[in-house]
């Protein structure tokens, strides 16, 4: 489909509650799955990469991941309010998903080259290709996460739309997860590990742009600004100031951290600790089936507030990661059981916490009169990358602090250190998490309010 038309006169007709159908559902689902190929290979697989492929040290990389995090600091921010400003002829945000595509598959396939050259000049060249990949990410997971909001102004619609949205998400991480341990020992019988990881990394990226091209076509932009009203950088600005619900979803999402750090380590643990790491696969296909959970989100937030059912979500959590810890991990049954539920709890608050954070725009125009999503899920890009990049620095930093040795037997101490992150370390963000929404007090009453208000002000105009 193509995106409305900006005349004046095309303007005034109200399609914001146009149904939506199953195809273009499937095609948001479609942009979700590809482009997290590649944010599910950087998350997952860079460090290892760097640090048994390329051969740079954990702490290099920790350096990388921080510069590069200092840079989206300033340029997300700037991308976002650059999108909030001005329409394209494909629409508001359907326009960025029509060319970055191409870009996004090119940019991760250079994060995963190994040039012949120095340890310095490997590091350079990390660190020049990340922060290309991260400046990239931004011009198409803003736009892919603000399209929910003009799609449609049904907060149940979008409730559906973040669930199919996120189940793309975590279905294209678990995918990554489960095919790449698969493809690498398969081309490694013919190749060496640095091209495996090559050859791997085009073939995943292919496919991936093929999911994003369906994800673009589908879609439709219903919601639009009314007189084509002009929004500036000063008006994006003062949107984001006076969004305070804004930023404490926004935390919230960013202390996914600690099960990002998870995702770094899991890696090293099946590796060591269990002897197997055929497992990643299997951790894959957890990461992928543990989305399906998604699909009952739209029929609890019927009946249940969304920050109540995420609360309920955190609380259990913690619970099971308690057990974990303290049943150990001699039996790898129980282990993948662990991981399996706790996966399940940590994959269902993806969807809540968007359909949340979507749901401030309304709040932001409610009180300046502009109408600034991208600025909104320009915050949830930088803060899903800044934690995915903290993570890998800790990350680091812990394989560091623990002892730990590439392609040697490890210790004690070391494997500990392993089981404790992968156990019990994300526990405490979901206390964390369970703290920021003690005294958060927007919920679906004060949206619908939110919406009343903004149509009200609307009657007046016409």
């Amino acid at each position: 489909m193509q995106g409305l038309a900006t005349s004046g006169e095309e303007n005034k007709i109200d399609v914001s509650n146009e149904k939506i159908n199953m195809k273009e559902y499937f095609a948001y689902f479609s942009y979700g799955f590809g482009q997290c190929f590649s944010f599910g290979l950087v998350g997952t697989f860079i460090l290892f990469f760097y640090t048994d492929i390329l051969g740079i040290s954990a702490v290099a990389a920790s350096i990388i991941f921080l510069v590069a995090r200092i840079w989206d600091a300033v340029i997300d921010p700037i991308v976002a309010g650059f999108m909030d400003t001005r329409r394209t002829k494909h629409g508001k945000f359907r326009g960025y998903m029509k060319f970055t595509p191409i870009l996004i598959v090119v940019s991760t396939i250079f994060c995963f080259f190994s040039p012949d050259i120095s340890v310095t000049g490997k590091v350079i060249y990390a660190g020049a290709t990340y922060i290309l990949w991260g400046t990239i990410y931004a011009f198409s997971d803003i736009p892919f996460w603000s399209l929910s909001t003009v799609i449609s102004k049904n907060g149940q619609d979008r409730t559906k739309l973040l669930t199919v949205a996120n189940l793309g998400v975590y279905g294209g991480i678990g995918m990554v997860g489960f095919l790449v341990p698969i493809l690498i020992a398969t081309f490694n019988k013919n190749y060496t590990p640095s091209v495996s990881y090559l050859i791997t990394v085009g073939i995943i990226m292919v496919a991936a742009y093929i999911l994003m091209f369906i994800g673009y076509k589908y879609t439709k932009e219903r919601v639009v600004p009314e007189h084509n009203e002009k929004v500036t950088f000063k008006d994006v600005i003062e949107s984001a100031k006076v969004n305070k619900y804004m930023f404490k979803i926004l935390l919230v999402f960013f202390l996914n951290i600690f099960m990002n750090i998870v995702q770094g380590i899991i890696l090293y643990f099946f590796t060591y600790n269990l002897n197997a790491p055929q497992l990643m696969s299997v951790f894959g296909i957890i990461g992928t089936l543990s989305a399906v959970g998604f699909l009952f989100i739209p029929l609890l937030t019927k009946y249940f507030k969304k920050r109540n059912i995420l609360r309920t979500l955190l609380g259990m959590d913690i619970i099971i990661r308690l057990i974990f810890f303290l049943v150990g991990y001699e039996s790898i049954v129980l282990v993948i059981t662990f991981l399996a539920i706790t996966q399940l709890l940590y994959s269902a608050t993806g969807p809540i916490i968007s359909a949340m954070l979507s749901e401030t725009v309304e709040y932001s125009e409610v009180k300046t009169g502009k109408r600034t999503e991208a600025i909104v899920f320009g915050g949830q890009t930088f803060a899903g990358k800044l934690s995915v990049a903290l993570a890998g620095a800790f990350t680091g930093l812990i394989l560091t602090l623990i002892g730990y040795q590439a392609n040697v037997e490890q210790t004690e101490f070391t494997l500990s250190g392993l089981f404790i992150v992968v156990s019990i370390l994300p526990a405490l963000g979901s206390l964390l998490r369970l703290l920021v929404l003690s005294k958060y007090d927007y919920t679906e009453v004060e949206f619908n309010e939110c919406l009343r208000i903004i149509q009200e002000r609307k009657s007046k105009e016409v």
